[in-house]
């Protein structure tokens, strides 16, 4: 035997010899040559655990092998409430009769403050009054609950209500049938009276079953009371037979619609002889403008306040829309008849249509190659009110014919005033042909020619405003006295001016946009005046200058 070394602090250390052998028992233990190793339950332990989740803490003084310390440990696991644990809620039987300490000052009850009170706030609370306390509520303790039960919204619930809510819908729905079963052996009951009654009668035979008859296309249980709807009838042709090409009208299977003509091909037959020209024909064809005028018609009532709906009434809605109708109509009559009296001009509501205005005669013009008439009559060309084709002072045109430099003027002659005598075609001949423009004078453009361009005329004034100038400066630094007596001269009128304005109220920023004050530029003069005048804010020595400096 092999010595063992104890220690204190835990288990008997093994021996080399030992380790030696325990570890070839494991190995064959793992090969399966040794019977697996069973813990204090009996039940084998996987022999390829590794060794250190096998062996046990030292301090928790275990003997044999096990695998308990690997498992959750009883004492640890938290204790949750279950989903079936119901909570009393609700008021209590108990009653105070007198006020506690601590208790709702409105109603007297002990489990709420009077911040938390929902009874309505009293005029003088039960606190001072002593009487009409209000029951206490059932306090339910603060569940323990896991993660899905803080979030389960039918914790608590008692199950017992639902099922006085289904013994309740059972005897509705039972004294329904007791009411159906009754309505039934009546009708049942006065159709025999009704037929043992009337006499046979072979007109009525033929209307007989007609209320049991099923419309074509779908079937009707009167029991079951449900509508199945056929894909179509029968007897006639499906939509997308109609036209096999594949660039026909499109159908859609899904709804079985098909809303374009698909016999456009057919182009000398209208649509309305056509066994089926499109959803979009029916729509638009019949009574249907009607009424989709009845619903706009209903609609715009139903805006306005009135209580009309096509689908609920449509009878009261018919009969409102006719009445609406009607009273257009009248009121659009008086206005036209009104603005008749007032202005006249019933001949024009009475004359033919313009058909009838503009349509073709009977009357044979015949015209030559040239644009002449051959046989018939010229046609009248209406004449206006204005007199026409007089000619005045020997012309043979009128005056307006002719325009020439922006000016109008006879064709005839060329004369370009009014009152001017006509003097022939040689005139005219003459005054078309181009003349040499004469030079322009020193003096100014007043006389140049028409038949220069704007330009030229622009620049000419513009180098005469400049010798102008030159020629003035010039003058100025000759004689300088003539300049400060026109400065002075400007100066005055300026004074004259302010003090006009002044005594009138009137002022220069508040002069109307259409006054009818000349907008010129400044001369020289004006412009030396107003820097003179001008107020320099960044001058230092500003305010102790004149005021008319």
């Amino acid at each position: 035997m092999s010595e063992e070394v104890v220690r204190e602090d835990g288990p008997p250390k093994k021996s080399r010899e030992d380790y030696r052998k325990q570890k070839e028992l494991d190995e064959a233990r793992k090969s399966g040559l040794e019977p697996a190793e069973q813990d204090e339950f009996g039940v084998d332990i996987n022999p390829h655990i590794p060794q250190y989740i096998k062996d046990s803490p030292w301090y928790l003084q275990m003997e044999g092998p096990t695998l308990t310390h690997q498992r959750i440990q009883p004492e640890t696991v938290k204790s949750f409430d279950g989903v079936s644990r119901l909570y009393q809620k609700g008021l209590t039987n108990k009653v105070a009769t007198k006020f506690r300490k601590g208790a709702c000052t409105n109603c007297g009850a002990i489990t709420h403050k009077k911040i938390d009170c929902l009874e309505k706030p009293r005029k003088i609370g039960a606190k001072w009054t002593g009487r009409d306390f209000a029951p206490d509520e059932h306090i339910p303790e603060t569940p323990k609950l896991d993660f899905e039960g803080k979030r389960d919204r039918w914790i608590g619930y008692d199950t017992t209500t639902h099922d006085e809510l289904l013994d309740e819908f059972a005897k509705v729905e039972k004294v329904k049938q007791q009411l159906k079963a009754e309505s039934l052996n009546n009708n049942e009951r006065i159709r025999q009276e009704t037929e043992s009654k009337s006499d046979s009668d072979p007109e009525d035979d033929e209307y007989k079953y007609t209320e049991q008859a099923n419309m074509p296309g779908t079937k009707f249980d009167n029991k079951k009371r449900q509508t199945v709807r056929n894909l179509r009838i029968r007897e006639d042709t499906a939509k997308y037979l109609l036209n096999l090409d594949s660039n026909s009208a499109h159908y859609d299977p899904k709804s079985r619609s098909m809303r374009d003509n698909p016999l456009k091909d057919l182009a000398h037959k209208k649509p309305s002889e056509l066994s089926f020209a499109g959803e979009n024909f029916v729509r638009s064809t019949g009574q249907v403008k009607e009424i989709a005028k009845l619903q706009l018609f209903a609609w715009d009532a139903g805006e306005r306040g009135s209580n009309v709906h096509l689908q609920a009434e449509p009878t009261k809605a018919a009969l409102l829309h006719k009445e609406y109708s009607k009273r257009k109509d009248e009121f659009k009559n008086e206005v036209s008849n009104s603005i008749v009296d007032k202005y006249g001009g019933e001949e024009h509501l009475k004359a033919p249509p313009r058909e009838l205005l503009l349509a073709t005669t009977e009357e044979y013009v015949e015209y030559s190659r040239t644009g002449k008439i051959i046989k018939g009559q010229e046609k009248v060309v209406p004449k206006s009110k204005y007199q026409e084709d007089v000619y005045v002072n020997g012309h043979t045109t009128v005056y307006g014919s002719y325009f020439k430099g922006g000016t109008w003027g006879y064709k005839c002659c060329g004369a370009l005033q009014k009152q001017a005598y006509c003097t022939g075609a040689a005139s005219r001949s003459g005054a078309d042909t181009p003349q040499q423009a004469p030079e322009p004078e020193p003096t100014g453009a007043s006389n140049v020619d028409r038949t220069r361009s704007l330009i030229e005329i622009h620049q000419e004034k513009m180098v005469e405003v400049k010798k102008q100038k030159k020629q003035r400066t010039q003058e100025d630094r000759e004689n300088p006295q003539a300049r400060e007596d026109r400065l002075k001269k400007v100066l005055a009128q300026l004074d004259a001016k302010e003090a006009a304005e002044k005594a009138e109220g009137l002022d220069e920023r508040k002069r109307k946009y259409n006054s009818m004050v000349e907008d010129k530029g400044p001369t020289e003069e004006e412009l030396e005046a107003w820097k003179l005048r001008k107020h320099m804010r960044n001058d230092p020595m500003a305010q102790f200058s004149d005021d008319k400096t």
